[in-house]
């Protein structure tokens, strides 16, 4: 198996599948000739050609909508937004017609596309360049929202993403981009889509989290075991809609103390409905309030301020070693 980058291994997850089937394409600003904001479609133009790599002008909501006619003419498209801060010009297109079309047409159309966008801070952008903004997009029924957080897991669920009969929106935490490497297999690889992972296993607390946060939380359990003798059970989530409920409640049930991670705001994110499911389907396994370790209610700072604003392992490790002494 090959070490890839996250960026690297997404690129060959798009070659993979536009070699396999020609009605996948690409379509976005820049993805042609430049090959991408973060040369995600590095090497696409070249292999197979202006009709399938297609360069848009910057215009999220004409991305969004030119999709919608292609899924209705059998095509599968693959929309690339460059910062996910600005794929809210897209929200009507999103909202009022590729989520909603295998309902409208009672299931005779559906939109089997996925839209790439990169999204949070860590890489010293600011405002629309840094948002984590995932639960707006959650909260859409039929729209699947999915957030790798690995290479591995990456090349997998975009496979994943592009071949699903509906459209998904594909969140990729470019901070992780080029920050590591992984093994990943020669073969394709596919993963469900609303399957979360158990990434370390332990009896103390459950850990919650997904994307770009991931990394700070298994340092934070790395601390946790061998500093305080804590083991945590971490999962990641990796699709956030659907959200895997059952491996959630599984974990809980096993800890009874809950911390939950994620990089977008507070109000309104997604640690508030993981904490409902968990006080609907567990509340009575519960041994201590549940902790949320989250970004702040706030406009993305400048860069000079965005570790203050980013879960980090400190904030974990104090997160739990307060659930934990309760």
């Amino acid at each position: 198996m090959a070490e890839l980058t996250m960026a690297k291994a997404l690129n060959l997850a798009l070659h993979e599948a536009m070699a396999e089937d020609p009605t996948v394409l690409l379509l976005g600003q820049d993805v042609g000739q430049d090959e991408g904001v973060f040369r995600i479609s590095e090497g696409l133009l070249k292999k197979f050609g202006a009709d399938r790599v297609i360069d848009f002008p910057v215009a999220e909501s004409a991305i969004a909508g030119v999709s919608v006619g292609m899924c209705l003419t059998g095509f599968k498209p693959i929309a690339e937004m460059q910062f996910s801060g600005f794929g809210y010009h897209a929200f009507h297109q999103v909202e009022n017609h590729i989520s909603r079309f295998r309902n409208r047409t009672r299931g005779r159309f559906t939109c089997p596309m996925v839209i790439r966008m990169p999204y949070g801070a860590g890489i010293r952008a600011i405002e629309h360049h840094s948002e984590s903004r995932e639960a707006i997009w959650a909260h859409l029924p039929g729209l699947k929202v999915v957030v790798p957080s690995g290479p591995r897991n990456a090349r997998a669920l975009l496979r994943a993403s592009i071949f699903d009969p509906d459209p998904v929106m594909f969140y990729e935490p470019k901070a992780c981009y080029r920050a590591f490497k992984e093994e990943v297999p020669d073969e394709p690889e596919t993963m469900e889509i609303g399957k979360a992972q158990v990434v370390r296993t332990g009896s103390d607390v459950t850990i919650i989290s997904y994307g770009a946060s991931m990394r700070p939380v298994l340092e934070a359990a790395d601390d946790l075991s061998l500093e305080h003798q804590v083991e945590a059970d971490v999962i990641d989530l990796l699709s956030l809609s659907p959200m895997d409920t059952e491996t959630i409640i599984a974990s809980v049930k096993k800890t009874g103390r809950v911390v939950v991670v994620h990089e977008a705001p507070r109000t309104c994110g997604p640690a508030g409905e993981i904490i409902a499911r968990i006080v609907e389907k567990a509340l009575d396994f519960l041994e201590a309030p549940i902790a949320r370790v989250t970004g702040y209610d706030l406009v993305m700072p400048y860069f000079n301020l965005e570790r203050h604003y980013m879960p980090d392992p400190l904030k974990v490790v104090t997160a739990v070693r307060d659930v934990v002494s309760y």
